[in-house]
């Protein structure tokens, strides 16, 4: 693991300028705050400012941003940018708003892009909204100096031929490193499979059914295991998972949110991480804290589409394949040369790509790129 540099005064200041805050937890602010330990380390300073206009309505909150950004000019403000955090009903139009706030006031002006994807839908006011939503960030993009994807290029097919300002630059872990050693052990039974997350608990989800499937083809195929589920949409399924799982030799613990602290010790104490919201990439949280932990990850995605999650100790079978699903995480779960390889990839993956001194460095190096900007 690489060595964290020497803490220094902040000699330079960035502002992180934030939307709408999420319930129950805030992925974004977490971000924002584990950056700015990094950058702190590095002589930056990253202040987190938050558009207020939930609480306040947009016209109020535009006019105390107007006053906070005074003395702002020369100074790099950073747009965190979900769909969520600058739009109520998906129609993010106060982003633009405030970018023209920060132009008008001479700031260096740079986007994060943590929404950067957009799938397909059949629904014509989805669709509409989708166009909308793409328009936002093709704007967001044309006006900003540097802009960070969290996402590779190759995945975001509305970027222009030669997208000179941007950076794909991986998430880090919005919980803590785990330090200490983990060793893959025969003896230790139950084996764990640790879920974190799960999206529209409340009913019998997409995500509800593809965990019971691969469970009970894991429990038939190895014998008892234990289901250990955490985070958001949890509380709400587990009702559900419970009902799915009765007359099985599969343990259930679901605790729905816990402090980031906790999350690391019970992913470290997990044989392997089964994913299964959405696609494994460099922008998914959960699949980053369990990397970030040293925990062999099992999910849905595409190998050779994103270079740092290819970096990881990740098996990703094709998009709702709950069998070849099954199959790998019974591989991880009782191939020990597997289980140490995946862990070493994780290790090694975790300095390279998402540990936040790797991050930090990488924002240090894009946003110092031209200095005909300071």
């Amino acid at each position: 693991m690489a060595s964290t540099p020497k803490a220094s005064a902040p000699t330079e200041g960035w502002i992180a300028l934030l939307g709408r805050r999420d319930e129950p937890t805030d992925g974004v602010e977490d971000y924002c705050t584990f950056l700015g330990q990094a950058l702190a380390q590095r002589g930056v300073e990253l202040k987190k400012v938050r558009v207020r206009w939930r609480e306040k309505g947009r016209a109020v909150a535009l006019r105390e941003l107007w006053h906070e950004s005074a003395g702002w000019r020369g100074n790099w403000v950073l747009l965190q940018y979900t769909t969520l955090g600058w739009s109520g009903r998906g129609f993010p139009f106060l982003a633009l708003i405030v970018q023209s706030v920060l132009r008008l006031r001479g700031a260096h002006f740079a986007v994060v892009l943590h929404d950067g994807t957009f799938s397909t839908t059949p629904r014509l006011r989805d669709r509409i909204r989708n166009e909308i939503q793409m328009w936002v960030v093709r704007r967001l993009f044309e006006r900003a100096e540097r802009v960070v994807l969290a996402a590779p290029p190759e995945a975001l097919h509305w970027l222009p031929s030669d997208p000179t300002r941007a950076v794909y630059i991986p998430i880090g872990a919005n919980v803590p490193e785990y330090r200490g050693g983990k060793m893959f052990s025969e003896e230790q039974e139950p084996k764990t499979v640790a879920v974190f997350s799960v999206t529209g608990g409340d009913a019998r989800s997409q995500e509800v059914d593809d965990i019971l499937f691969v469970m009970r083809r894991v429990n038939e195929r190895i014998g008892p295991v234990r289901l250990e589920v955490f985070g958001r949409g949890t509380d709400k399924a587990r009702e559900s998972l419970q009902r799915g799982l009765e007359g099985s030799d599969i343990e259930l613990t679901a605790r729905g949110v816990i402090p980031a602290e906790e999350i690391t010790r019970t992913l470290s104490a997990a044989h392997v991480m089964l994913c299964v919201r959405g696609l494994v990439t460099g922008r998914r949280g959960t699949a980053i804290a369990g990397i970030a932990c040293g925990l062999p990850v099992v999910g849905y995605g595409q190998p050779g589409s994103d270079p740092a999650i290819d970096a990881a100790g990740v098996r990703l079978v094709p998009w709702r394949d709950s069998e070849e699903l099954s199959n790998e995480l019974v591989h991880v779960l009782t191939d020990e040369k597997l289980w140490q390889e995946l862990h070493d990839k994780n290790r090694l993956a975790l300095e390279l790509y998402f540990s936040w001194n790797a991050v930090a460095d990488r924002y240090v190096k894009l946003l110092a790129a031209n200095e005909s900007l300071r």
